[in-house]
């Protein structure tokens, strides 16, 4: 029976839930608050520069694939991609990088080099990290979180000591230069936690890294928001911008409807995909799941500063995607997890687009993307902002040994109180809430509404985690859950 469905946000985790909704035949409709879809993964343009706001990394093309082939279709039928060599640099000194390259053996001669029986232990390494990554991607993340049961197959059980053992232990255990231990914990920063405080089962980003390689879609990774809206439309979704929620409207504990602008819109569903204690507001106390004392003592994957900057020349001695460890790792994470604070020497990630898509730019100019990390919930003022931009772009000057502050002709900053302002992030948080043991998989929010039928919830914040290929696989997990509920 056809069903009229409420869909809230519209970054990944709503309009893959939307394609999957729309495919069983009901009137799904996607509520933007913004003036432009995608959430974190908007995309904007200024003075003929082009920025993504937000993911600029593709890993784990096969999630994308399985996607689309849910719809019989491919990726390569909305977007183009371009695989990165090298994926990018680790910058360490002045002029003094690691670049990995687009296949394994090349990355084990690179190792090989800098500490002698490295390459082999790497090809070890990975081959693990393989056999992980075929259990948690192909299997676990698909499932909905509902029951720890869900956790135990005879895959997991052979590898049960690896959920109570961590990352960064078992890179130190093979490999002693420092250099390359940093370059093998970057992965599990994705996952919002430090490389100590991950399982070390999570060790499959590592094959996402170095075995599946690092993409980029043609003219950024707005392209795929644009694929998967083309997708939806396609399906009939209806897709509606500046049109920010108000409540959820429940009666006798069952969701009925939405309001935006006063106007109240009815549904047989509603599912939010926007930051999940942001949904629960929208609810009267009675009706929420989880209380501020729950989320205050969750552990969150950090918030960012980020820079978008439009250069007047082309940037010498970078790659399309460049990090720099030139400072105390430790440092910074711990000014992340355990004494939140602004860190006194920040690590920092660049990322210049045009170096690869030459949309990005006008000609003979570049656009680069500057992140620092950050704890959520930090004092956030444009003073800082500035102080710790004359930070970053004079160590980026130092360290690739260019002048480039004079031939800025763009520059846009973004940090926690925009991701309050624009996501209604708890916090600020540019990333979810962190994939550590107490915060995997059943341990994390519910998909479902335990207080209110017909209500459901899909994200970072919920099953399975952080990240773009989590996020579709968490559409996917909320429409099946609202599938199964129909025909129960």
């Amino acid at each position: 029976m056809r069903k009229t469905i409420q869909i809230i946000g519209s970054g990944f985790s709503s309009l893959a839930a939307a394609c999957y909704l729309a495919q069983q035949g009901n009137e799904v409709t996607v509520y933007e608050k913004n003036n432009t879809i995608g959430g974190r993964a908007r995309q904007f343009k200024a003075d003929g520069f082009t920025f993504d706001m937000g993911p600029s990394w593709y890993w784990m093309p096969d999630v994308f694939e399985r996607f689309f082939q849910d719809f019989n279709k491919k990726p390569s039928d909305y977007y183009e991609l371009i695989k990165l060599n090298p994926a990018y640099r680790v910058y360490f000194g002045i002029d003094d990088f690691i670049s990995i390259y687009d296949n394994l053996e090349e990355i084990k001669y690179t190792f090989e080099t800098i500490e002698k029986g490295s390459g082999i232990k790497l090809q070890n390494f990975i081959d693990q990290a393989k056999s992980n990554y075929d259990i948690a991607i192909k299997d676990l993340v698909y499932r909905p979180g509902v029951s720890p049961l869900e956790l135990i197959t005879k895959e997991t059980a052979l590898k049960l000591d690896q959920f109570f053992k961590n990352v960064s232990a078992d890179i130190r255990k093979n490999f002693k230069n420092e250099r390359l231990v940093q370059i093998l914990e970057f992965p599990v920063l994705f996952l919002g936690a430090k490389p100590d405080k991950t399982p070390s089962f999570y060790n499959f980003m590592n094959y996402a890294d170095f075995g599946l390689g690092t993409w980029h879609p043609k003219t950024g990774m707005f392209d795929v928001i644009r694929g998967i809206e083309k997708l939806a439309l396609e399906l009939g979704v209806t897709i509606k911008t500046n049109s920010p929620i108000e409540k959820i409207l429940v009666e006798n504990k069952i969701a009925t409807g939405i309001v935006i602008n006063g106007q109240t819109i009815k549904a047989d569903v509603v599912l939010s995909g926007a930051d999940y204690q942001h949904s629960e507001t929208l609810l009267e106390n009675k009706h929420r799941m989880y209380s501020e004392k729950y989320w205050e003592n969750r552990v969150f994957a950090p918030s960012s500063l980020l820079f978008f900057i439009g250069f007047d020349k082309k940037i010498e001695n970078i790659s399309h995607h460049a990090l720099f460890f030139d400072v105390d790792f430790n440092q910074h994470a711990a000014a992340i997890y355990d004494q939140p604070k602004w860190p006194e020497s920040p690590l920092f990630y660049a990322n210049f687009p045009s170096k690869t898509d030459k949309t990005a730019a006008p000609d003979g100019m570049e656009s680069g993307f500057f992140l620092i990390p950050l704890a959520p919930g930090i004092e956030d003022t444009e003073e800082l902002r500035e102080e710790y931009f004359e930070k970053i772009i004079s160590r980026f000057e130092e360290l690739t040994q260019q002048k480039i502050k004079n031939n800025i002709i763009f520059k846009r900053s973004f940090c926690k109180n925009d991701f309050v302002a624009d996501y209604n992030a708890y916090k600020g948080n540019a990333y979810g809430m962190a994939n550590t043991l107490l915060q995997t998989a059943f341990l994390r929010p519910k998909l479902k509404s335990k207080k209110v039928r017909n209500l459901y919830f899909t994200g970072q914040l919920t099953v399975p985690g952080p990240g773009v290929p989590p996020a579709l696989i968490s559409g996917k997990l909320a429409a099946e859950l609202i599938q199964k509920s129909f025909r129960s």
